[in-house]
């Protein structure tokens, strides 16, 4: 079998391309994770995900855990069969659902229990309790146990918060166990204070993982305090290890992180944008919902692949979101996803090539233009 491993192709600056080998199929880097927090892809099928090019999904531990249930999923055979993906999966720990949806936590050193935002039920999440559910639902890269406090917070908060996750991180380890073809990643923490990020990064190190992620970000600070712990934080982590920035992002967001070496990537934006009318282009955001594309024959970005921009005019997307019509947000969604796992394709050949400082300066001015004039 397979067994879970990581391999550095290429590097040009602090921006590295490579393969991370799966039982269940390679995922190529830098990779952007399109999430499916409740077994979903919100509005699109399984078969379109893999169509746009995403070599794995994200999927939801705390959701999942709420309903159906890691139980229930088990039963069905595992997430991968239940919701007929094929290819590798990660999932997140449920930790930072639990602080950001979940009402009446009350957090302790052994774990958080809290009510479900869905029918008010009282649960119980805890490293432990995270693993069994991860292994419940069978994905192939778990994630371990942490806190994530809001930023902006003190200096005192974030370290002991750190350090609740750090004591966390060894709990989920000891209880991941043996699985081969599994694999584990640690979540570095600390804010945006770099001695703080330097502790985490040693402590988990000292663990031993199969990848690093770079938790606490993406979660209000702002781009430049993002960018600022990038420029140092990646660089605490092994190289030969896969590095994971959890959350992010808008297209020059994940750009700007793989500039300074970041691998992997997921956020919801893709797929929220495309149900509200949002669409990312080569030329920066198009508003669907705008009259000024009422009568616009041509598509959302001409020299675009995706079923949306192959078959559908603007015109015709405008009115469908304005008749709130599903096929608005599949089509939406698909063309967003189509055009993130474009970025990644793109940066993987500029890396692999030498000339990453010129893909990205062509990606700016492109944005920088501003959509097509009205016709």
């Amino acid at each position: 079998m397979t067994r879970f491993s990581f391999d550095l192709h290429n590097t040009d600056g602090k921006a590295r391309t490579g393969v991370i080998h799966t039982p269940r199929g390679d995922i190529r880097t830098p990779a952007f994770m399109p999430v499916g927090t409740a077994a979903t892809v919100k509005a699109m099928m399984p078969e379109s995900v893999a169509a746009t090019g995403a070599d794995i999904l994200l999927g939801n531990t705390y959701h999942l855990m709420l309903r159906p249930t890691a139980e229930r999923v088990d039963r069905m055979g595992g997430l991968h069969k239940f919701m007929n993906w094929d290819k590798p999966i990660l999932t997140d720990s449920g930790g930072f659902q639990v602080m950001s949806l979940a009402d009446l936590r009350k957090l302790t050193e052994d774990g958080v229990t809290f009510k479900s935002h869905v029918d008010g039920s009282k649960h119980f999440l805890s490293p432990e309790r995270s693993m069994e559910i991860q292994k419940l639902l069978g994905s192939d890269i778990v994630m371990c146990f942490d806190e994530c406090p809001a930023l902006p917070a003190d200096e005192q908060t974030v370290a002991e918060s750190m350090r609740l996750s750090m004591r966390w991180a060894q709990r989920s380890r000891d209880a991941f166990g043996d699985r081969p073809g599994h694999a584990l990643f640690g979540i570095m923490q600390g804010g945006v204070t770099p001695h703080l990020r330097e502790e985490s990064a040693k402590a988990l190190v000292d663990i031993g993982f199969e990848g690093y992620a770079i938790g606490g970000l993406a979660v209000g600070e702002g781009q430049e305090a993002m960018f600022g712990v990038l420029e140092y934080a990646p660089d605490f982590l092994p190289t030969d290890k896969p590095r994971y920035l959890m959350g992010v992002g808008k297209p020059d967001d994940i750009v700007g992180a793989v500039k300074r070496g970041v691998d992997m990537m997921d956020c919801v934006l893709p797929s929220r944008s495309g149900r509200t009318g949002q669409a990312w282009t080569h030329r920066g955001q198009v508003n669907i919902k705008n009259a000024r594309h009422q009568d616009d024959p041509r598509p959302l970005d001409e020299n675009c692949t995706c079923p949306c921009c192959r078959n559908y005019s603007r015109a015709y997307l405008h009115h469908v979101f304005r008749a709130k019509e599903m096929i608005s947000g599949m089509l939406l969604t698909w063309h967003n996803l189509h055009y993130y796992q474009e970025i990644m394709a793109g940066m993987r050949g500029a890396i692999a090539k030498g000339e990453f400082a010129a893909w990205e300066a062509d990606f700016h001015a492109k944005r920088a233009m501003g959509d097509i004039e009205p016709v």
